[in-house]
């Protein structure tokens, strides 16, 4: 998807900075985190040309537009959902020149959306260039070896000067699996974690007291501005350990009960979207071994409502924490 970065006009810095309160509450109470909003009416009830015009319009505007601005029926109804990949098909298409690289370009194992949307500058037009030649592991040969001068993948020899590796990483749980933390007992949170991430509201986990982990899994996370959802764990963890040493409290950690109401609420969710139909690393799928799990939080209000819930338990004297 074009990012459409760009030098922005003094007077919208003027005009954003004047309005930079209101924005900010907008955001906080927003589905994302962003001044994204999505269409209520389902796509499957526009005529072509209506739904043209507003596909125009997001991908005009670029960045997360077309993925967090879009019907919002696209990311439950995969006849929806196809409607909008088709449009995105069709700008390939006409952007890449060689129709059998376009084909190789355009993800056919996934609905849209399902993977986190990758924004771009010149991404596709950089296949028209002479010098560039794209490989497709699935069809043109895996990987076989890294030889001395590049590459040997599908029985062919490929030279390079420099070899970049984007090889994945173990998203939200590898963090902090790695930090070799010892619960109650001592357990060790990989231990905790066999089956899958367990927190209470992406931000506690039971067994392991005074440990909060901001934008944690289970949380909105990944799927928001993390910039907001950092803000948001911040305050209200401060706002926690404000509350225990007001009432003379030196331990909190989340009630086991609290912990699996919440993971339960995180996959009935996630369960009626098509998240869970994609290979993606939102479903931990990039990992070899890894348990199969939603990471982030999908909640019905996004972000604003994530934030009233937090909220509301604060003010209910943190419930569903053990407090000592």
């Amino acid at each position: 998807m074009p990012a459409r970065n760009g030098k922005v006009d003094p007077e919208v810095v003027k005009a954003r900075k004047a309005d930079y309160d209101d924005v900010v509450k907008r955001i906080r109470e927003s589905f994302f985190g962003f001044e994204h909003y999505f269409i209520t009416k389902s796509v499957l009830e526009t005529t072509p040309e209506q739904r043209e015009r507003e596909f125009d319009r997001m991908w005009d505007a670029g960045g997360f537009a077309f993925w967090l601005a879009n019907y919002q029926d696209m990311f439950f109804d995969k006849k929806a959902n196809d409607l909008c990949a088709e449009y995105l098909q069709r700008k390939i298409r006409r952007t890449v020149k060689d129709p059998v690289v376009a084909e190789k370009l355009i993800p056919k194992n996934h609905a849209y959306g399902t993977k986190r949307q990758p924004l771009d500058t010149n991404y596709y037009e950089t296949f028209n260039k002479d010098n560039v030649l794209l490989v497709d592991a699935a069809t043109d040969g895996a990987i076989e070896e890294i030889t001395e001068t590049g590459i040997r993948a599908g029985g062919k020899e490929y030279e390079f000067d420099i070899i970049v590796f984007a090889t994945g990483f173990d998203a939200m749980t590898g963090p902090l699996k790695a930090l070799n933390l010892k619960g109650r007992g001592g357990r060790t949170l990989d231990e905790q974690w066999r089956d899958g991430p367990h927190t209470y509201l992406g931000v506690s986990i039971a067994g392991f007291p005074n440990l909060f982990t901001i934008t944690g899994p289970q949380s909105p996370s990944v799927l928001s501005n993390m910039p907001v959802s950092i803000e948001q764990h911040v305050e209200w963890i401060t706002g926690c350990i404000d509350y225990m040493r007001k009432h003379g409290k030196s331990t909190v950690e989340a009630t086991s009960q609290a912990q699996e109401s919440w993971v339960a609420h995180v996959n009935e969710i996630v369960s009626a979207t098509l998240m869970p139909t994609a290979n993606s690393w939102y479903m931990s799928a990039n990992i070899a071994g890894k348990p199969r799990a939603f990471l982030p939080y999908l909640g019905p209000e996004g972000v604003g409502g994530y934030r009233k819930k937090c909220d509301e338990i604060a003010a209910r004297g943190y419930e569903g924490f053990e407090l000592a």
